[in-house]
């Protein structure tokens, strides 16, 4: 079940129904396996529970680094690496997900990759770099394609790809 209702055309983050969220968090409770450690740290970060989601993504980054495999790392560290980002801790968020991508694409993880260039591409968004942004939604769009992504993953990359450049346009404009 997806709890994804859309993106907000101006700041891409989801949109959720805070109701079903918080069911979700619930049944999943104190569950310490690495894909409910995963899922609970993405609904704390959703629900505006950052304190929370940042102490459970640390924890699911140590699990992953010891049960589990690469492709476990990577995604804990990607989800990690969001928690931050949404936290205003940027140059952090950049690095983890710049270091993410780059081991992902050079096991030709297209997935993978694809998740980290789209966080990163977030992160420069927030920061008004709209053109490194675009540059990132544009590799994740290329990646998520070569991967078989789903059409809702296709669409939110394309979703960003359209902010990032009405953006770039406005600042250009006012600029």
């Amino acid at each position: 079940m997806s709890y994804i209702r859309g993106y907000d055309a101006d700041t891409l983050r989801e949109i959720v129904d805070a109701r079903d969220c918080k069911e979700r968090l619930d049944e999943i409770g104190e569950q310490r396996s690495l894909p409910a450690l995963l899922e609970r740290v993405w609904l704390l970060k959703v629900l505006d529970r950052l304190d929370e989601a940042l102490v459970i993504s640390e924890q699911s980054v140590r699990v992953a680094r010891m049960a589990g495999t690469r492709k476990d790392l990577l995604r804990s560290r990607i989800l990690h690496a969001s928690v931050l980002h949404v936290r205003g801790a940027y140059a952090a968020a950049e690095q983890e997900l710049t270091m993410c991508a780059d081991e992902a694409e050079g096991q030709n993880w297209s997935g993978i990759a694809a998740f980290a260039y789209q966080h990163r591409g977030k992160v420069y968004f927030d920061t008004e770099e709209f053109d490194l942004a675009r540059t990132d939604f544009k590799r994740a769009l290329f990646l998520r394609q070569d991967a078989g992504a789903r059409d809702d993953q296709l669409e939110s990359t394309l979703l960003a790809i359209d902010a990032a450049d009405r953006r770039r346009v406005r600042t250009t404009v006012a600029g």
